[in-house]
């Protein structure tokens, strides 16, 4: 099976949301609060997917407000020398401030990131600034679930959906769940539900559709189950070195194994995966090679040192795929 888009419009991919600095920590192996050096990097889920695709060779745009301020003006001068179109990032006038993410490095198996969110820019966005004749331009609107946390943010990705859903626009749902950026589960629950309901495509781990559905360990089969009542004809769940597993509307089921790897940090392996799977789909791969498109972007991209700029080329990914079938045929 293979997902269908609209062929005449200009962007393969217009991406709506959270664009901020992520700073790594340069020391590795050691605690953040003894860590002293940090390298820049431009981070937020729906960025480092438009810049993901755009790296890969899609035409990708993107919706978002930035800080009035060296941070805002980095974000947009980075993105834009990706590739990314910039034209409808809105530069915010009321002094809230760019979001920073510091990561700590303590090993491959144990990182973290320490947030700073409150009263960012991207979160007042605002559904005035949110254009119909931009993304009616795309094949998809890319959303993902940290921008529905706060109003007026929330309210400027629900407008997009509608118009995206009025103007022939696949509407793409990355869950993308931040614990500290909601006041409460029962609220996460309440809008991720709306958005993946209207969604055509929706990708998550496990964790984040337990989270949407407000239950402690769910299966995918209820999952899905529920999701195929509404919009969505493809659902993509995701189980870590377990793998993912790619859902049909039409009861098709697939699965995406793992690529191992030698892994630096885990940050940044989920927009990875996003980026590669809809450069495959978008380029008329089946759902099945789209799955391995995934697992070896975020392969890469989990043993290099940033997110946005790891984001491997379409030759690195084929590389990898076929370096590791060389090997399971050498080794069966």
């Amino acid at each position: 099976m293979k997902i269908e888009f609209n062929s005449e419009r200009e962007f393969d991919i217009i991406a709506i949301g959270r664009a901020c600095i992520d700073l790594n920590a340069v020391e590795y192996n050691r605690p953040m609060e003894e860590t002293m050096t940090f390298k820049k990097y431009v981070g937020g889920s729906p960025a480092n997917i438009a810049i993901g695709t755009s790296k890969l060779g899609l035409k990708s745009g993107f919706i978002g407000k930035l800080a009035d301020d060296q941070h805002g003006l980095f974000i947009k001068q980075y993105m834009a020398g990706v590739g990314v179109d910039t034209s409808n990032m809105v530069t915010d006038q009321k002094g809230h401030k760019t979001g920073l993410a510091f990561t700590e490095i303590k090993s491959p198996e144990e990182c973290s990131i320490l947030m700073y969110r409150d009263e960012v820019a991207d979160l007042y966005l605002d559904p005035s600034e949110v254009s119909e004749d931009y993304i009616k331009r795309s094949k998809i609107l890319l959303v993902s679930g940290t921008a529905l946390a706060k109003s007026p943010s929330r309210e400027a990705i629900l407008k997009a959906v509608q118009l995206a859903k009025k103007n022939d626009v696949k509407v793409i749902f990355e869950l993308d769940y931040r614990g500290y950026t909601w006041a409460s589960k029962e609220e996460t629950s309440v809008y991720y539900t709306l958005v993946a309901q209207q969604a055509d495509v929706v990708v998550g781990t496990r964790d984040e559709f337990d989270v949407m559905e407000n239950i402690e360990a769910g299966s995918n089969e209820a999952t899905i189950s529920a999701l195929f009542n509404h919009s969505p004809e493809l659902v993509v769940i995701k189980h870590g070195v377990e793998g993912s597993y790619a859902y049909t509307k039409s009861g098709e089921t697939f699965r995406g194994h793992a690529y191992l790897t030698k892994v630096l940090k885990t940050f940044g392996a989920g927009d990875s995966y996003a980026s590669a799977f809809l450069y495959a789909l978008i380029t008329g791969k089946d759902i099945e090679t789209a799955l391995k498109y995934g697992s070896a972007s975020a392969a890469i991209v989990v043993s290099k040192h940033s997110s946005s700029e790891a984001m491997p080329t379409v030759e690195e990914i084929e590389k990898l795929i076929a370096d590791r079938s060389k090997e399971a045929v050498t080794n069966q």
